[in-house]
């Protein structure tokens, strides 16, 4: 598995979906993944927050938008999102509570893993339905 600076570096050959907002913000969602993972002490913390917020942010556009254009797999997409959401929300108490070894490992490992799988499949099939209702 790549990491979120690996990721980025490649983000057009790999993830960029051809919808300028989701692009944009997948890159920063990438990004802050980036700066998390690279952080530590206080400023780990600091960071998870952040992209704990940023997170939030990014499936409240895209949820918006595909109720917007009735995406088909919108319950769907919104459930794979909730679960992110759960997780990262869990992970940011015991980050914020001084114990953040697990929350980093679940970033570099599986919270990377399940963005290289959701971008390609749920995201890349949204980004298609906007592009046809454009």
């Amino acid at each position: 598995m790549l990491s979120a600076a690996e990721m980025l570096s490649q983000f057009e050959n790999c993830y960029q979906l051809g919808d300028a907002s989701m692009d944009k913000t997948h890159q920063e969602s990438l990004r802050h993944c980036h700066e998390t993972a690279a952080s530590s002490g206080p400023q780990f913390a600091i960071a998870f927050q952040r992209l704990l917020d940023h997170t939030q942010a990014h499936f409240d556009e895209e949820e918006q938008r595909m109720l917007a254009t009735r995406h088909g797999s919108y319950k769907e997409h919104r459930a794979d999102h909730q679960r992110i959401l759960g997780d990262m929300t869990r992970f940011n108490e015991r980050v914020q509570a001084g114990r953040g070894m697990m929350a980093k490992a679940w970033l570099t490992d599986s919270l990377l893993a399940w963005f290289d799988i959701h971008a390609k499949t749920m995201d890349s099939a949204l980004a298609s339905d906007l592009k046809a209702d454009a």
